[in-house]
């Protein structure tokens, strides 16, 4: 078979012909690539970056939460509401534990983290992206790398081919996993959405999700790097709570961002819209206001000889002390045995009730994900086929889903790639 295809290659080199095309060399693609071929297809996959898997290298800080384990179609309905319920059927065929044990057995040992986040145990997305790459040459897939697609021909439903800048490749299957329009240095530029719209399906309007938040405040920036866990962020608007979230969160150059800030930015960013959004970090969240003004109180007796600045060293992270002391506005080089009931107070007050103002979200720029996308009702969920064009299927995140951060949206990538894969297969040999 190799053999006959080289042949064609030969003998026409300006176009190229396989079982199955796949469009976008990211998590999904690698994923759909991969098993059409695991199949017996014949496959290119197509890319237009010089490198495979180049968004992946960049998830989990590097490190590549693959999935998570605690994604059920319950889990899936809470965070997605009905849009969840399209991908029970995919995932009957390719759930979390099939994808742990599709990386275990390609040689990658894994390790579930707090939260049930699944990492490689090596802590490198370039382990998950190099071992994709083998198996595709392996399996004999035709990587074409640095190819930009310039336009498709369409005749009766059908695609006929695919034109890039050098070549023609002409396939039975079509698979575009192109991505969103997050994280645009990587490739995802919404070209997908473009191609799209052109085949007859209408696109829900994409939007930046788990997307950091840039804040106003001045003194957030003196915390960058803070990396704080177990707290609870509440968001505001005109004084009534909108929502809240409890985890870890992390001040960087510009604001806020980590799982709880990321898994509340699309709603904020609706509400900004509206009106202005304040945002309150309750940095101890298990102690109620009176329970943390005694733990406070004990601090001090502990600490009565040192100076305020000093004597906090149990109760915040080092980096954070400076700054919660400036904005309390207490004396730092007050001893804490001179340290009035009433700062005490405020000081307990601060610590349950740390303010930000809200200026806007960061955008498709650092969004970890888009939300919108191809409109599910013209995707059959069985099998990511279409409803408008008969030999192409979408997969990954140019659909209109996305869940919270945590691995959830690997674990649509890896599930939606295997069935388009599987699906595209069947109907091309």
């Amino acid at each position: 078979m190799r053999l006959l295809l080289n042949f064609f290659m030969s003998k026409n080199p300006e176009q190229h012909f396989f079982d199955i095309a796949v469009i976008g060399g990211g998590a999904t693609g690698m994923m759909a690539a991969f098993w059409a071929s695991q199949k017996g297809a014949r496959v290119v996959l197509i890319e237009k970056n010089e490198r495979l898997g180049r968004k992946v290298s960049m998830t989990g800080k590097g490190r590549c939460n693959i999935t998570q384990e605690n994604f059920t179609k319950e889990t899936l309905v809470n965070a997605l509401g009905r849009k969840g319920r399209f991908l029970f059927s995919a995932l009957h065929k390719f759930d979390v534990k099939k994808t742990k044990d599709f990386f275990e057995k390609s040689g990658i040992k894994l390790k579930t983290e707090r939260g049930g986040r699944v990492f490689p145990q090596s802590d490198s997305a370039e382990e998950i992206i190099d071992t994709f790459r083998k198996m595709l040459t392996k399996n004999g897939v035709v990587l074409m790398r640095k190819s930009k697609i310039k336009s498709f021909e369409i005749k009766d439903s059908k695609i006929e081919k695919i034109i890039t800048r050098k070549t023609e490749v002409i396939a039975r299957q079509y698979i575009i996993c192109t991505g969103g329009k997050s994280y645009p240095i990587t490739g995802s530029t919404g070209d997908g959405y473009q191609w799209a719209k052109k085949f007859g399906h209408r696109i829900i309007t994409p939007t930046p999700a788990l997307t950091p938040i840039k804040t106003i405040n001045d003194w957030a920036t003196e915390l960058q790097g803070v990396s704080l866990r177990n707290v609870r962020l509440s968001v505001f608007q005109n004084n009534k709570k909108q929502t809240d979230r409890f985890g870890e969160m992390l001040f960087t150059h510009f604001g806020i961002s980590g799982p709880i800030v990321l898994d509340v930015s699309y709603e904020i960013g609706k509400l900004l819209k509206k009106d202005r959004v304040k945002i309150s970090i309750d940095l101890k969240p298990a102690l109620e206001f009176k329970e943390l003004d005694q733990r406070i109180q004990k601090d001090f007796e502990k600490y009565h000889n040192r100076k305020f600045i000093n004597a906090l060293d149990d109760l915040l992270p080092q980096k954070m002390i400076p700054t919660i002391v400036k904005i309390s506005k207490i004396d730092p080089d007050k001893k804490t045995n001179e340290i009035s009931k009433e700062d005490r107070k405020k000081l307990t007050a601060l610590l349950k009730d740390l303010v930000l103002n809200v200026d806007e979200l960061v955008g498709f720029k650092n969004a970890i994900v888009t939300k919108g996308g191809i409109n599910l009702r013209e995707i059959n969920p069985n099998t990511m086929q279409s409803r408008k064009i008969d030999n192409l299927y979408f997969a990954g995140e140019i659909l209109d889903l996305n869940g919270p951060t945590g691995g959830y949206n690997l674990q649509i990538c890896w599930t939606t790639g295997y069935v388009a894969g599987i699906s595209a297969s069947q109907n091309s040999l």
